[in-house]
Parts: C-alpha cells; sequence; structure tokens
C-alpha cells in the first residue's frame, strides 16, 4: 500500500520529535564529569540528575498521555516538545547542583510524554504492514539523538562549555513548526473523539495481568537500554581516560550501531513475529559482552559497542509497535508511554547504581555496565515468550457508534 504524503509527514515528524528528546537527554551523560567538577561533588552524586529525569518520565506519560487522548495527538506533542526544549535549555543556569536536580526533574516529566503520543500518533496513521519497519524507525531516533549529543560535545564541548551543550536543548521546538504546518491529527482518534470512552483506571484495570507483566517488561527493557549508554560515555573518559574526540568516534560506532539494529530487527519482526525479533536480539547481546566491556584499544571498544547496540536497539525496535499493538485503543495514547515510562521509573537506579558499583570495585565501570547488561539481556530473553502477539491487527475503531 502506498504512502500518503501526510502519512510520511507524520512518520517524520514523530521520528525527529524522539530523536532530539534523546538528544536533550543525552547531551547531561557526556558532562557529569565536568559538572561534578564545577559543583565541587563526585560523579555519583551527579549521575542522581539522570536517575531523576527517568524517574518523572511516567508522571509526563500520564499527564500527556491522557491530553492527547482527551483532545488529540498533535497539539499535545507539539507542546511536549516545547517544553522539553524550554526545561532543558535552563538547565544550562543552574547555579548549584540542587537547583539542577530541580530542573531535570522537570525535564523528565516533559521528556515522558513524548514517546507515547508520539507513536501512538504514528501506529494509528500508517498502513498496518508498515508497522514494523516504522516501528525501527521511530526507536532509531533515540540512538539518532544520541548520535546528535555525541556529536556536539566532539565538536563543541571544548569551545562551549556544559553548560553552553545545555543551551543546545532549545534547538527541538523549532521543530514544533514543522508539526503545526504539515502533520494532521490520527484518523483513529479523529473517528472515536465523540465517542464515550472508559477511564484510564478502568482500562488498565480490565487488562491488569497484562499491565502488571508489560511494566517488568519494561523495566528490564530500560535496564538494558540505559544500562548500556548512560554511563558509557564516563566509562571511556574516566575509566580509560580517552579525550573528547575519541570519546566522540566511539560513540558515533555505538550509534550507528544502534541505528542499524533498530531498523532491521524492527523490520525482520513483520516477518518472524513480534517475540522471536524481540527474543533474537536479547540473545545477541551475550557473547559480545566481554568485546563491548572489558577492551582496552579504542577500536576494540568501538567494535563492541556497535555490536552491543544493535543487540539493545535492536530488541527496542520492536517495542513502539508492540506495545501499541496490545494497548487499549481508548487509552492507547496514555498506556503504551505509561507501560514504557513506569519501566523507566523501576530502572531510574541504574546510573548511581552503575556508578556505585565501579566505585567499589575500583572504578571499574565495565564490570557494572557488564553485569547489569547480562542479567536483563537473560531476563529479556525468557519474559517476552509470554508476551501477547498481536502483529498487524488492527488499530481502527471497532466499537459500534452511539444512538
Amino acid at each position: 500500500m502506498a504512502w500518503t504524503k501526510e502519512q510520511k509527514q507524520t512518520v517524520l515528524a514523530c521520528y525527529l520529535g524522539w530523536t532530539l528528546d534523546a538528544f536533550d537527554f543525552f547531551l547531561m551523560v557526556f558532562v557529569l564529569k565536568d559538572i561534578a567538577r564545577d559543583f565541587g561533588t563526585d560523579i555519583e552524586a551527579v549521575s542522581w540528575a539522570t536517575m531523576l529525569t527517568l524517574a518523572a518520565r511516567p508522571v509526563g506519560a500520564l499527564i500527556f498521555g491522557r491530553l492527547a487522548d482527551r483532545f488529540g495527538r498533535r497539539p499535545v506533542l507539539m507542546a511536549n516538545i516545547v517544553l522539553y526544549s524550554l526545561l532543558g535549555f535552563s538547565s544550562a543556569f543552574a547555579p548549584n547542583l540542587i537547583v539542577l536536580l530541580v530542573l531535570r526533574t522537570l525535564f523528565g516529566v516533559a521528556m515522558g510524554g513524548e514517546w507515547g503520543v508520539g507513536s501512538s500518533l504514528t501506529m494509528e496513521t500508517i498502513p498496518k504492514a508498515s508497522r514494523g519497519f516504522v516501528s525501527g524507525l521511530l526507536q532509531a531516533g533515540y540512538p539518532s539523538g544520541y548520535l546528535l549529543a555525541t556529536l556536539a560535545f566532539g565538536q563543541l564541548f571544548e569551545h562551549i562549555g556544559w553548560r553552553g551543550m545545555f543551551m543546545l536543548s532549545l534547538l527541538p521546538a523549532l521543530l514544533t513548526l514543522y508539526i503545526r504546518r504539515n502533520v494532521p491529527e490520527s484518523p483513529t482518534w479523529e473517528a472515536a473523539r465523540h465517542r464515550d470512552k472508559p477511564g484510564l483506571l478502568q482500562a488498565i484495570g480490565a487488562q491488569w495481568r497484562l499491565s502488571l507483566y508489560a511494566i517488568v517488561l519494561m523495566t528490564c527493557f530500560n535496564f538494558f537500554s540505559h544500562g548500556t549508554q548512560d554511563m558509557y560515555p564516563t566509562f571511556l573518559r574516566v575509566q580509560h581516560k580517552f579525550d573528547p574526540h575519541t570519546v566522540q568516534m566511539i560513540g558515533i560506532c555505538l550509534n550507528v550501531g544502534a541505528i542499524v539494529g533498530g531498523l532491521t530487527v524492527g523490520a525482520l519482526s513483520e516477518r518472524i513475529g513480534r517475540r522471536n525479533a524481540i527474543t533474537l536480539a536479547a540473545l545477541i547481546a551475550l557473547p559480545v559482552l566481554p568485546l563491548w566491556a572489558f577492551s582496552e584499544t579504542p577500536l576494540m571498544l568501538a567494535a563492541g559497542a556497535f555490536l552491543m547496540q544493535i543487540a539493545v536497539q535492536g530488541a527496542w525496535g520492536v517495542i513502539p509497535v508492540h506495545l501499541n499493538e496490545i494497548s487499549p485503543m481508548a487509552v492507547r495514547a496514555t498506556f503504551p508511554g505509561l507501560i514504557y515510562q513506569l519501566g523507566n521509573l523501576l530502572a531510574s537506579v541504574n546510573s548511581p547504581l552503575q556508578a556505585h558499583i565501579a566505585k567499589g570495585n575500583g572504578g571499574d565501570y565495565g564490570m557494572a555496565m557488564a553485569i547489569v547488561a547480562g542479567i536483563v539481556a537473560v531476563a529479556i530473553a525468557v519474559l517476552i515468550r509470554f508476551s501477547v502477539e498481536r502483529r498487524g491487527e488492527s488499530m481502527e475503531v471497532v466499537e459500534p457508534a452511539p444512538r
């Protein structure tokens, strides 16, 4: 089935929304060392900013998801992008660590709404045969944002410092101009806007077993991504003492692998099923662990990072479509994002946890990351076998219209 111009514009806008969201988030992970130095503290203390951002994301998923289910996906998505841009920009002016922690928490609220709203708008708009590939494309926005942050760090950090890095957070707000002009509202939401809809608690309560299972699954998924990404620049800068240019080059390899993995496995899920694709990707991570975490040279570390992120973001590439397919239609802007972000909440301890493990092992961040990544890769491969396979099911409104 050929895509319409509006469908292409919607996919592009939602991909860019998640890309720029991730860009704003990952600016932080490159400058933990520098913030700690300026505020007279240590990396473990500053890493709480990352934890608080992740922990606040369920609040945003709930608030903005409910608004999108009530008022439409498009206007709420625009509001989301403006808010996370402004709050990211404000982080540049934090006078001390406490204020920075507060700002990054508020940033997490704004960031938390974008994924669920953007993925529901996309999945409700595109042809169902394209969902697997587009799911991988949307999720590839996350490493694309990481890649942009990597490039910004490598090219600009030495000139503008960590505060200047945060000022770059304002750029994503320009995307709202494109959305306002080119992106239509979800046809599924438009068709159902005047129908009676169950409340969130009613909708989730009817699927409580699935909801609890999905939260546990997404907790493992978030440990998988954040456990292999958030402390990685610190691992390279502190443990290996690489300069910004070397960190940038390894980061590029990492994110290219992530994009390749998301696109490939997302598309593969249309042929072999969502569960099988996720299982395959998660298991690929296990033999890659030694190369990724315990290599010594930049070349070997880059190869390990490339392969590890093929596995991590390959598994993640299936998640946008999988969560949307199993979601009740009436709360589709809320359910996937809330489930995803509740998993983020439970996994938000990752950065302080890995920093603490590394500190207790003589600064060995590689060991800390390998422990987390190995455990959750196995957990995902097992847990996903209990999921529901709804590949290709309709997302259109099926309830009878009110008389």
